[in-house]
């Protein structure tokens, strides 16, 4: 792997680290411990739910001028991971 290559990478998964931080400070922890007000989804449900959206607003090109749709579908696939990971912990 070119030295290019890996700081790219490492540009574009940092980038993504420090959204999903950024957004976890502002809105809490609500993609991974939802507060379950309304729904009773489990995180993976909800994930699934949030990447439909942000996948028909891609289709449909209505993405807001402050929103970064790839972006945040690539945050949602990470935090998707998160959570599948943290639910196979559980499972024994």
């Amino acid at each position: 792997m070119s030295k290019d290559f890996r700081t790219e990478l490492l540009s574009v998964v940092n980038g993504i680290v420090d959204m999903l931080v950024e957004k976890n400070r502002k809105y809490g922890n609500s993609a991974l411990d939802p507060i379950r007000i309304f729904s009773r989804a489990d995180p993976l449900e909800q994930i699934k739910v949030r990447l439909d959206d942000k996948l028909s607003r891609l289709r449909a090109l209505q993405a807001d001028e402050d929103e970064d749709v790839i972006q945040d579908l690539l945050g949602y696939l990470v935090l998707y991971e998160v959570a599948r990971k943290r639910l196979k912990g559980t499972e024994k």
